[in-house]
């Protein structure tokens, strides 16, 4: 065999290496779970859109994650949020912005939409709080800062592949939807998210590898109880312990937490497990989260800290996340006896 044509081979052998090696890591991303947050009732919005308007009057919110820091590249996610209750007409409506930037190509994700959400009592105990959620999602890369094995040499990377450059961004819409059913001691609630199933490939795809890069429909179930430790006359709330749970599913992934809320005016702790054993995927045994928070009647502030104790154990960093919640009211609303008693971090 000639040299020029063995080295032409081997040219095209890599580059189909290269290109199976991309396809596999964007129809991963594509399969993988959606980005989480371990304060989710802090994000409410975010889990489901039943919590839209489930407030006083108005309320802002923001959250922030930095996910595994020792890595290279950035894995951060945050949100910002704003819903309102309209009492007379027992309905709820906001609006919830997410980022989702991971790994060292800027593999992005941005979503921005609008929720609605309607109160109606099933008996005189219990209330259902059917969501809705509409929302425009764009996905990105930044291919430039990609490194395929074209690139690497011993005395040095070259600057430029012979990769042909995929897509630089992938827009959509989508829709999820929830319900909730609530007391005034326990709350019981499902998300189903990606029901559109938007395609999230950076190439063009035909027949059947078109339905490979579309995301998976993820199913979201919560819910716990509220203990109250009642207090004097004066101090009606003095203390009180929640358990709670989450378990979600999304293509072959599946997790369950696990965990617990104390507050006690104004503080507030909470443990979780992330990754039940013989439940989720994997395995099980994703991390152990540790949360702090300061609550009054119109402010909240938390920070949790999630410990890997994984295979990752000791490589991460854990992820770091905080949440700041500012509610408010223009006009004195008496607090209804069956609000839900679910935790705010």
């Amino acid at each position: 065999m000639d040299r020029p044509v063995k080295i032409l081979q081997i040219g095209k052998l890599k580059r189909r290496w290269s290109l199976l090696l991309l396809a596999a890591v964007i129809t991963w991303s594509a399969e993988a779970q959606d980005p989480q947050f371990s304060q989710f009732y802090a994000n409410p919005l975010y889990l489901a859109p039943s919590f839209a308007g489930l407030t006083q009057g108005s309320r802002l919110g923001t959250n922030y994650r930095n996910q595994w820091p020792q890595l290279p590249g950035n894995f951060i996610t945050y949100t910002f949020s704003y819903d309102h209750n309209f009492d007379n007409f027992n309905s709820g409506a906001g609006v919830l912005f997410m980022r989702d930037q991971a790994g060292s190509g800027n593999l992005s994700t941005t979503n921005i939409g609008a929720l609605y959400s309607y109160d109606f009592a099933i008996n005189n105990q219990w209330r259902m709080r059917p969501g809705l959620h509409f929302y425009y999602t764009e996905r990105s890369i930044d291919f430039d800062r990609l490194l395929f094995n074209d690139q690497i040499r011993p005395g040095g990377n070259l600057p430029s592949t012979i990769e042909v450059p995929p897509i630089a961004r992938v827009y959509s819409v989508d829709f999820s939807t929830s319900a909730m059913a609530y007391s005034e001691s326990y709350w019981f609630g499902f998300t189903l998210d990606h029901l559109l199933r938007p395609n999230q490939s950076f190439y063009d795809f035909d027949g059947d590898e078109f339905d490979v890069a579309k995301r998976p429909v993820k199913i979201s179930i919560f819910g716990g109880t509220k203990f109250v430790r009642e207090g004097r006359l004066i101090r009606p709330l003095a203390e009180s312990l929640q358990l709670a749970f989450l378990y979600r599913n999304q293509g072959s992934y599946n997790q369950l937490d696990l965990g617990m809320y104390w507050y006690k005016n104004p503080l507030v702790l909470g443990v979780w497990y992330r990754g039940i054993p013989g439940i989720s995927s994997g395995g099980g045994s994703d991390a152990a989260i540790f949360l702090v928070g300061y609550k009054i009647d119109q402010f909240n502030i938390g920070y949790s800290y999630d410990f890997s104790v994984s295979r990752l154990i000791g490589s991460t960093g854990g992820a770091h996340e905080i949440s700041i919640t500012f509610s408010w009211s223009s006009v004195r609303i008496p607090r209804k006896p069956t609000m839900v008693p679910c935790p705010e971090f």
